[in-house]
């Protein structure tokens, strides 16, 4: 359902089925029907379709229009960083896991190369382990085959009850793989277990060691390894980013600190830095102001003084005349 209505929308418009006078209500690309994985960067749902580690639907819209709104938000929006991190722990939460994965699959292979008849892995065991689950595999067959003659018969009972033993084989067939430490993996490593194996360090698959290549390209172009390959690079692609803006952040708050405050946009300081100076250009003119005047009081000090010097020998040159004048007569 939720595919086709994806589908519609695509063709028809998210509005389609509003009366031709309604208003149509504007998208929100954090509305809770949108999945907030698809927003991000992409909806792990989607990796692993068909595969043992299939997730399951999404139960929520991947809507292009709304992931086109969610890339235009800012970096510094609050529920944007909330859907990060959410996309994050869930991711890490599937690489954790698939890290346990291949741990416990790298101590199952060491404890199979050991020669040790006390291992639960030993070849013993195993043989017996796959001789029980034999049996009980011939029983089911020959039940079902024998609820399908009593079908053909018309004796509806009998085969009623034989299938009923049959599911009872089923489940004790089950209990006895789930058993074993080694359950979802037993058959193929006893088909296999004169081979060496190794577990593939990145979705925890079990690879035959020098198998042929088409073997090894299939594996590695497979849905799980792929999906597994990019969760991982995108995690550490987002952490790259973070740590960029961390450092950038840093860097510009640290340059801030070296710059004189008033730089920092404050009126006030500006207002203060700018009557500092002109009070400083004030007090320079004053100075000049005095210098100067200082200067021409000592031209005109200098002025008077010659004058001075001029009226005194005019002045004794007089007399000396009049004194030479009197003597002659």
């Amino acid at each position: 359902m939720d595919s086709a209505r994806q589908l519609l929308d695509e063709l028809m418009g998210r509005n389609r089925n509003l009366d031709p006078d309604a208003k149509c209500k504007k998208l929100n690309c954090f509305d809770p029907e949108f999945c907030q994985y698809y927003l991000v960067k992409f909806c792990p749902h989607d990796l692993f379709v068909n595969t043992k580690a299939d997730l399951g639907q999404c139960p929520k819209l991947h809507d292009d229009e709304a992931k086109r709104l969610y890339e235009e938000e800012p970096r510094t929006s609050a529920k944007k960083r909330q859907y990060e991190d959410e996309f994050l722990r869930f991711c890490n939460n599937m690489v954790n896991e698939v890290d346990r994965k291949i741990h416990k699959g790298k101590l199952r292979l060491k404890l199979m190369n050991k020669d040790d008849p006390d291992s639960p892995t030993h070849g013993g065991h195993i043989s017996k382990h796959q001789e029980q689950l034999n049996v009980l595999t011939e029983r089911i067959m020959k039940l079902v085959g024998e609820a399908e003659e009593a079908g053909h018969r018309g004796d509806v009972d009998q085969a009623q009850g034989l299938m009923k033993l049959c599911d009872q084989l089923k489940d004790e067939k089950d209990a006895l793989m789930m058993s074993s430490e080694n359950a979802h993996w037993s058959l193929e490593m006893v088909q296999a277990q004169e081979k060496q194996m190794e577990v593939c360090e990145v979705c925890g698959a079990f690879l035959i060691v020098g198998d042929a290549q088409q073997r090894i390209e299939d594996h590695l172009t497979g849905k799980q390894h792929l999906g597994y390959s990019k969760v991982r690079k995108v995690i550490e692609e987002m952490y790259e980013i973070r740590r960029r803006e961390r450092s950038e952040s840093e860097k510009k708050r640290m340059d801030d600190e070296r710059r004189p405050r008033y730089d920092n946009g404050s009126s006030s300081d500006r207002r203060r830095d700018d009557r500092y100076r002109r009070s400083s250009r004030d007090d320079d003119r004053r100075r000049d102001d005095r210098r100067s005047r200082g200067s021409d009081r000592d031209r005109d000090r200098e002025r008077e003084r010659d004058k001075d010097r001029d009226r005194y020998r005019s002045r004794h040159h007089r007399d000396r005349r009049r004194s030479r004048s009197r003597s002659l007569h």
